[in-house]
């Protein structure tokens, strides 16, 4: 028998503080998550290049790291959907304990060397359980994006998706820093066995977690993968497919900073100063989530996401003219600083325009070909850069031709190609203000209706530790 859909009228005050509450909850419990995901991830590229020094293992990598997220976004967002928030982020939780569990199993079985031969089928399998441990993370993250819209009012939905960068900020500056600390003077064995801990402790916290939610409406129409149920929740909202295109395209520049960016560092700085340093550097993610949460985004996000992309363009050309750690590592903090509030518009946009039920569908929906690019890029830069890039950069005619601009060093080839992907993203940034479709979205977003968060009306069980409804109760079946 389908289930019935609760009202969405706004909860009074009581309500909106428990949901308040809860939401910060989940969003402690992702963070602290995300820190032990992103710790791994880090350590194993750091590893890998340190012992190999191959730009292009690094950047198969990262390609295969984005390309997994682009194959799975989709069944991810319908997943959200289908169930429970919470049982599904204790599903991404279960996941990523096991895989951390067989790669601990493989690196001690195996041992480091054989793992380090990237000829020999090992190093890819052990890299890939690694990485589905760590992926696996983005459907706890698109549960969190969803609960943003069922426990916070719609007035503050920036404010809260400013303060989910925050606390991404907080982890990535820990994760770079004892990631690199961690892999320079303790080893990647005690890393693995440090990562498989720390696992744990998130994944109790979320069985502690009850969360009041509305019925599941069940849809025997619904597909495992509804990649039609999200084009056309998209399709109903002029200019919003519009929106998920050039965020696509944007990515583009993503793969370039991921193939390079740690390559880049670690030729500048020792393993151990480069994590330190980077840790310093994404400071700037916490300053910029804090200012979205505390400031919002303004009347029209998608105005001040435009004019940010175009910001990150010029600090992508500019961070690498000249090889100084110092201005390498101001040009990641400013970088750093105004990703926030790009990411946050994009998801306000979405909370606002598209109805609950449906956001799970469409956030996978837009990660499937906004994760999709950035791998395309990162397989193809990568060869390029040590095949071509920078051997020609450290010939007589490279340093003649583009001396002037980027000076001497190392990594002068690295340098230039981050020059020509600043201003891909300024020119695409400039490209899309002036299209209909932007002016859509624009009107669009100030003609959605604003509602208070979602109230659960169906039976409610147990108390967890915020005292709320049980999370799995009613889940669909």
């Amino acid at each position: 028998m389908p289930r019935t859909q609760p009202s969405s009228a706004p909860a009074g005050a009581p309500a909106q503080a428990s949901g308040m509450r809860v939401f910060l909850h989940l969003l402690v419990n992702t963070a602290v998550a995300n820190l032990t995901t992103n710790f791994l991830w880090f350590a194993l590229v750091f590893w890998v290049f340190i012992e190999t020094r191959s730009i292009l293992a690094t950047g198969v990598l990262g390609g295969a790291y984005m390309l997994i997220i682009a194959l799975s976004s989709m069944y991810f967002g319908s997943l959200v959907d289908r169930f429970r928030k919470l049982r599904v982020m204790r599903l991404s939780a279960w996941i990523s304990m096991v895989a951390f569990l067989i790669a601990c199993g493989m690196f001690f079985v195996i041992g480091e060397q054989p793992l380090l031969d990237l000829g020999a089928p090992w190093f890819w399998v052990f890299a890939v359980v690694v990485l589905v441990g760590c992926v696996v993370e983005l459907l706890r993250n698109l549960a969190l994006a969803t609960t943003v819209t069922l426990l916070v009012p719609t007035e503050r939905h920036a404010n809260a998706n400013g303060l989910v960068g925050t606390v991404q900020g907080i982890a990535f500056i820990a994760t770079s820093v004892f990631s690199g600390l961690s892999v320079g003077l303790l080893g990647m064995g005690p890393t693995m066995l440090i990562s498989a801990v720390c696992t744990a402790v998130p994944l109790v916290h979320l069985h502690l977690i009850r969360v009041a939610e509305p019925e599941i409406v069940h849809d025997p129409e619904r597909r495992a993968i509804d990649f039609r149920g999200g084009f056309l929740s998209m399709l109903a909202v002029p200019g919003l497919l519009a929106l998920i295109i050039f965020t696509t395209f944007n990515n583009l520049t993503g793969g370039v900073f991921m193939a390079l960016l740690d390559p880049y560092g670690l030729t500048l700085f020792p393993v151990e100063m480069w994590g330190v340093w980077f840790g310093v550097a994404t400071t700037g993610f916490v300053v910029g989530g804090a200012i979205v949460a505390k400031r919002g985004l303004g009347k029209n996000p998608i105005r001040t996401m435009l004019i940010l992309v175009a910001c990150t363009g010029v600090l992508g050309a500019l961070f690498t003219v000249r090889e100084w750690g110092w201005l390498f590592v101001a040009g990641i903090w400013l970088f750093m600083a105004v990703m926030p509030a790009i990411e946050a518009a994009e998801q306000t946009v979405i909370q606002r325009v598209v109805p609950f039920e449906k956001q799970g569908r469409v956030f996978g929906f837009a990660m499937t070909f906004e994760a999709a690019t950035a791998p395309i890029t990162s397989f193809l830069i990568a060869p390029v850069a040590e095949f071509w890039v920078v051997p020609y950069m450290e010939t007589a005619e490279g340093r003649e031709t583009w001396g002037w601009l980027l000076g001497e060093g190392e990594a002068r080839g690295i340098a230039l190609i981050f020059i020509f992907a600043g201003l891909v993203s300024i020119l695409l940034a400039a490209g899309a203000a002036l299209t209909r479709s932007y002016r859509l979205l624009s009107r669009s977003y100030d003609e959605a209706p604003e509602s208070g968060p979602i109230v659960e009306t169906s039976h409610e069980r147990g108390e967890g530790i915020d005292g709320s409804a049980d999370g799995d109760a009613g889940s669909e079946r």
